[in-house]
């Protein structure tokens, strides 16, 4: 791997623990016929293995180097804030693998792997704006699935689907010594 190709992978996040605990239930939830959004798409991971399934995947993200190398592995991406760029009732399914790491805002790095790991005080900073906005991109029977972590507490998180008009339920989980990963399905109430 060249200079330049090592340097564009530092400012995106690459493919860990959470990311195929998220493309396993996603592949588990789509169907051929699916238009799937992948939010926050980083390198286009857990959209190509949605892709996979013969659904149509898309990739959105901030990160314009994420944005390149997502395209790189084939993957329709868009350079936009979480579903912002896309119209009402627009996916099938949504997934997210949002940045849930609690961090002190003195600590924050102002980088892109910054952006795409630190979730706020809270760890949820990025997951309230999504839960306020995907409903409005999901079809009629849309679903969501979206990867929350121990650490931006999982039942603060389900509280705030609740209010968004979703019922939360956990369709997957991954314990660390840290924390917890959980996927949680969210269906419009």
């Amino acid at each position: 791997m060249g200079l330049d190709a090592r340097r564009e992978r530092d400012r995106v996040y690459q493919p860990a623990e959470d990311s195929d605990l998220l493309a396993t239930a996603a592949r588990e939830a789509a169907s051929s016929t699916d238009r799937v959004l992948d939010v926050g798409t980083g390198s286009g991971y857990v959209a190509h293995e949605v892709a996979e399934t013969g659904a149509r995947a898309i990739g959105v993200d901030r990160n314009p180097h994420a944005c390149r190398e997502a395209r790189d592995h084939g993957i329709e991406a868009v350079r936009g804030d979480l579903t912002a760029p896309f119209a009402p009732d627009s996916f099938d399914l949504v997934t997210f693998n949002p940045p849930y790491l609690p961090t002190d805002p003195d600590d924050e790095a102002d980088d892109w792997m910054g952006v795409a790991l630190s979730g706020g005080e809270t760890g949820r900073a990025v997951i309230e704006p999504f839960l306020a906005d995907v409903g409005r991109v999901l079809a009629p029977s849309g679903r969501v699935l979206l990867l929350v972590s121990s650490l931006s507490d999982i039942d603060v998180v389900r509280e705030r689907a609740a209010s968004a008009g979703f019922e939360a339920t956990a369709v997957a989980e991954n314990s660390f010594p840290f924390e917890t990963l959980v996927i949680l399905r969210l269906d419009p109430t």
